[in-house]
């Protein structure tokens, strides 16, 4: 199969699809990868570094999506990427498609086959192909979170774990999943006081078992977010509906009772945040405040630490990528039901519930394009 790995173009997005390491993976198993240039520089990976890997170097992503079979990519194909998209060809990639109804339509409209690494299953019951992003981004969220409570992030002004004779300041995270869990490692290590609330009764034992007295472990509802957020320093939402829009657990109401210069971190922002007064910003333009507080909301918060990000993430979904290629896409789907599950545009037609439902659209059961 002809695979190709164009060069991301959102706003600071440093990784790229494959790694040389991945790309001569495929040549050695008798595949031919195109790379535009420069798609690697982020993560320190030059041209010269893919050449010698076996991939030829092309000049422009229309190049790449015109001859390639297979598109790898990270992040949803931008609205000029999309409208390079072809019927029949693979995308495979993050989608995210619930919050986006454009993108939506658009690759509905290519008639291009859309995989996405975010609503693949596995046996365990999770999301391997979103696992470690979701664990990057729990471990950044606690560095941002510190970076924005400082005064000259907007902030009160307080160090997260404080000092002899000064309280650290307390942070709550709302989700006890990947995300919620990295975030509370972090957190906790930084001495900062830290609670997580989940609803799960099976987590929540998982959770105190591995923290114990380091962290407070706390059953979910309205009443105890209610209170909590009053007097909390940093709120990371770490809430995750596989393929679904995010709910908004914190409200524009809730904001009035929030000390002025705390901090939400709204790592639920791909899936259209978990807080009503999120909306998506950018790694140039990171923060904005809302009634005196301060809302942190990259939607591709993984792009700021892009080396560790790619060469995390392609450990997880180059052996997808090997079978696609090795396959094609239907036989590739038929075999694999974890696989399947990731289809989520299909030659013209949607094929996952919960995108329609978010957007009020017409879908079919993935396994009918097959």
């Amino acid at each position: 199969m002809l695979i190709g790995v164009p060069k991301e173009i959102k706003n600071h997005e440093y990784r790229v699809g494959l790694t040389p390491e991945s790309v001569a993976e495929l040549i050695q198993d008798g595949h031919s990868v195109l790379v535009e240039t420069q798609a690697g520089s982020g993560v320190g990976a030059s041209d010269e570094d893919y050449i010698a890997a076996g991939a030829k170097i092309i000049e422009t992503a229309k190049e790449i999506f015109e001859k390639a079979e297979m598109i790898i990519k990270v992040k949803e194909p931008q609205a000029v990427e999309r409208a390079m998209l072809r019927p029949g060809q693979i995308l495979y990639t993050y989608l995210h498609l619930a919050p986006d109804a454009p993108q939506t339509e658009d690759l509905i409209k290519s008639g291009a086959v859309c995989i996405a690494y975010e609503t693949v299953t596995n046996d365990d019951g999770i999301l391997p192909l979103l696992r470690p992003m979701s664990q990057v981004a729990g471990r950044l969220s606690i560095q941002v979170g510190a970076k924005a409570l400082q005064k000259d992030g907007g902030g009160r002004g307080m160090l997260l774990g404080g000092v002899p004779g000064v309280a650290p300041a307390k942070v709550v995270i709302i989700g006890g999943g990947d995300v919620g869990f990295n975030a509370a490692q972090m957190a906790v290590g930084m001495q900062a006081d830290v609670t997580i609330l989940d609803r799960s009764n099976k987590r929540m034992e998982e959770l105190s078992y591995h923290f114990g007295n380091r962290a407070k472990v706390i059953r979910s509802t309205p009443a105890v977010l209610d209170e909590l957020l009053k007097t909390a320093d940093l709120v990371i939402g770490a809430v995750l509906v596989p393929g679904a829009a995010a709910p908004k657990l914190v409200t524009r109401e809730h904001l009035s009772t929030m000390m002025d210069g705390s901090v939400l971190v709204d790592v639920a922002i791909d899936q259209g945040g978990c807080f009503e007064t999120s909306h998506a910003t950018t790694h140039a333009d990171p923060t904005y405040i809302v009634d005196g507080v301060v809302h942190y909301c990259v939607a591709n918060m993984p792009g700021a630490v892009a080396r560790t990000s790619t060469y995390a993430l392609n450990a997880a979904t180059l052996n997808h990528a090997k079978r696609l290629a090795r396959l094609g896409w239907k036989e590739a789907l038929r075999s694999d039901a974890h696989l399947l599950n990731g289809l989520n545009v299909c030659e013209g037609k949607l094929t996952i519930e919960a995108v329609a439902e978010a957007q009020g659209l017409e879908w079919v059961e993935a396994s009918s394009c097959l």
